[in-house]
């Protein structure tokens, strides 16, 4: 899958050995709710993976974050004491994103407490939802709790979530892919706005202003299952927050091509730069507002 993202996924990655979750991995077992299944077209992996690269990586909001100055804060993280009341595969799908995020934010203040709750709590999800199988967690555990192995762990990790998300596809649960990654995104945006209240700085308004483009994205893919009622549910909160993006300008402004070598070969890099153009006003219209979304997603 993509770098870019993998910091942040990571931690959704670090969910249970293939040796975890016994039985319970069993294709019989798996919820998948009829109007998805009748009504919903499978998203395939290209449109999935443009997707996942506009996400920025939630070590990389949390790398700015520590950057800025601003301490670490447990008030920012989703609680892991409601694990156990999350019922369904789209409350589990859609919290395992969520954690995925926090254990992001976790690594890089280097809370490893904090980081084995997370990572049991992210484990009783995937097993939940019948992804266990694909990951070590013995090994993912010890490389989460030892900063100086990330370059493993994010290895290890792709290929984890490149065997999950291939498992998900082809057994047409694409719905489920596309809940850990709005879990994923909405948490980190929640991360970024709630420190951009906090603590007021232009690159990080910037950050946020860009997640205009996956937003829009992620809506249009989710709209696919809106026969359901828990994904239009979805749908109607994330437009809340579309709403309060509606000004936010995003261009694109032409760079020269670079030609650089990498890994031993040479590649071409594309200097394109976004220029945001965020106001205020319409950053605290976004801080408000998602806010109050992710309040409500993670009670549902």
């Amino acid at each position: 899958m993509i770098k870019r993202l993998v910091y942040f996924l990571l931690a959704v990655l670090i969910i249970s050995s293939c040796k975890s979750g016994g039985d319970r991995t069993a294709d019989s077992d798996f919820e998948i709710p009829d109007s998805v299944l009748t009504e919903g077209l499978e998203i395939s992996e290209e449109t999935m993976q443009n997707v996942v690269q506009n996400i920025s990586s939630p070590v990389e909001m949390a790398a700015l974050i520590k950057e800025l100055g601003v301490p670490y804060s447990n008030k920012y993280l989703s609680s892991t004491a409601r694990v156990g009341k999350l019922s369904t595969n789209f409350q589990q799908s859609l919290n395992l994103g969520i954690y995925g995020a926090d254990l992001g934010y976790l690594n890089m203040y280097n809370k490893t407490s904090a980081v084995i709750d997370y990572i049991s709590a992210i484990k009783t999800l995937a097993d939940d939802i019948k992804v266990g199988q694909f990951f070590d967690f013995t090994t993912l555990k010890r490389l989460a709790t030892n900063n100086q192995n990330l370059d493993s762990l994010m290895y290890i990790s792709v290929h984890s979530f490149n065997q999950m998300d291939k498992y998900l596809h082809s057994n047409k649960r694409s719905n489920l892919s596309a809940l850990i990654i709005t879990g994923v995104w909405i948490e980190g945006l929640y991360l970024g706005t709630q420190v951009a209240k906090e603590a007021p700085n232009d690159q990080l308004a910037e950050r946020i202003g860009e997640q205009k483009i996956t937003l829009n994205e992620l809506i249009l893919i989710l709209e696919n299952f809106k026969n359901d009622k828990q994904y239009a549910k979805l749908i109607r909160e994330l437009l809340l927050i579309k709403e309060q993006y509606k000004d936010v300008v995003i261009r694109i402004e032409k760079g020269e091509p670079q030609m650089i070598e990498e890994d031993g070969m040479l590649t071409i890099v594309q200097n394109d730069k976004s220029i945001i153009e965020i106001s205020p006003e319409q950053l605290n219209g976004i801080i408000i507002t998602t806010e109050k979304v992710r309040n409500r997603l993670i009670s549902l």
